[in-house]
């Protein structure tokens, strides 16, 4: 009887998406859920059950805001405009009430449990599962002395990890942004499968890739108490000053130690890389910076300097991060890689910020790749095209 049921929902499945034509349920749905929708026009087509409601309105976090139109079944409905192929967070406002779509997958974004849709990018495969050997993804809980509480991370473990079992690896700690958490890079970004097609491709090396818990605060250190704060007060630039401190201390004090000695790493500088996103990459510069003789390969994705961040500070490269980079030559013998992308269409500020970071590197002579991202603004698909840039330069002898 379950196989005779199994069939039915699957024939029902078939029927509804020959009737809607070229609209098919998205690939971030929950299992079964027949809408949201995508057709090969990049639409998206929404049907949510709220008999009750007065108002129902799609809200997508950086795109259209939509009424849908109530159905003699009960049902709202609304059909998108074109939207830009990726990722895409959405929540529904029935009558003033922000909500998740039950259609959707979860994904934590904002602080919160969030619906996304996928849009496909026409012939774009890299960030997709392919017939290739899979890495495996693995959860690790580790106790850490500096916050005095658990904490978790994932761990990424390219393909023949557990056959190849004299093999060592490089490592790459790769950090989400803000509001989002270290779930983003395998959910959001699919950054098992962009390694997974890069290894079988040989465009890559094979690496461990580890990421963690972006957000830390000290054993005893009560919370901050932002209430009425706006971003970039002083109060802001504290708390989040105090959390990179924090995490930079978490994470190479205890984190990193704990891969070493857990997983099959070649646990020095030149096999040791990060990057992030955002938040993540701002993080990143601070930590790498202040630790060079733990790592050797830099990439900040949509995110470097907390100046860039905070403010409109011009970046000195002679004084910045205490003079690291005030000798070109001595710095490119020492940094492998220093990477920093950029969407074309991100927040004209945060653009700004990070041409000018571009520009002061390129006239202090300091060695760096610059990337572009056409089209893309502060989203997943933008940092997952810098990924598929950035893992091919690393571990190589010159970061090219």
């Amino acid at each position: 009887m379950k196989q005779v049921g199994l069939a039915i929902l699957l024939f029902a499945s078939f029927c509804c998406a020959e009737e809607s034509g070229s609209f098919q349920p998205a690939s971030t749905n929950v299992w079964g859920a027949e809408y949201p929708r995508v057709d090969s026009a990049d639409r998206a087509e929404f049907r949510v059950k709220a008999p009750d409601a007065t108002k129902v309105r799609l809200n997508f976090w950086s795109g259209p805001k939509l009424d849908m139109v109530k159905q003699p079944d009960g049902f709202w409905a609304v059909t998108t405009p074109p939207l830009v192929p990726g990722f895409h967070y959405y929540t529904l406002i029935i009558d003033g009430a922000e909500t998740s779509d039950p259609n959707s997958l979860a994904f934590f974004g904002g602080g919160k449990d969030a619906s996304g849709i996928e849009i496909p990018e026409p012939g774009s495969t890299y960030y997709s599962a392919q017939d290739v050997p899979h890495g495996q993804v693995r959860e690790i809980w580790y106790y850490s002395k500096v916050a005095g509480t658990w904490r978790h991370a994932l761990v990424y473990l390219p393909p023949n990890y557990d056959t190849e079992t004299k093999v060592r690896y490089p490592v790459l700690y790769l950090q989400h942004g803000a509001g989002e958490d270290e779930t983003g890079w395998t959910k959001q970004g699919h950054a098992n499968f962009i390694l997974d097609n890069l290894i079988a491709a040989g465009s890559c090396k094979p690496m461990i890739l580890v990421m963690a818990y972006g957000y830390a605060r000290r054993a005893g250190q009560p919370a901050p108490d932002l209430t009425g704060k706006p971003f970039g007060s002083p109060e802001m630039r504290r708390a989040m000053q105090e959390m990179v401190a924090a995490f930079e201390d978490d994470l190479t004090q205890v984190l990193v130690p704990y891969i070493d000695a857990n997983f099959r790493t070649i646990a020095d500088r030149d096999h040791r890389a990060m990057a992030g996103l955002s938040m993540g990459g701002m993080q990143t510069f601070q930590v790498t910076f202040d630790h060079l003789d733990m790592f050797s390969y830099i990439g900040g994705f949509s995110g470097a300097a907390g100046a860039l961040v905070f403010g409109n500070q011009k970046f000195d490269v002679k004084t910045a991060f205490n003079g690291a980079m005030a000798d070109p030559a001595a710095f490119a013998k020492r940094v492998h890689l220093l990477w920093v992308g950029v969407g074309t269409a991100e927040p004209e500020g945060m653009r700004a910020g990070l041409v000018g970071l571009h520009d002061a590197l390129e006239e202090a002579n300091i060695k760096h790749v610059f990337y572009e991202s056409p089209g893309t603004a502060h989203e997943w698909q933008t940092w997952r095209r810098d990924l598929k840039d950035f893992a091919p330069r690393l571990f190589q002898q010159d970061g090219k």
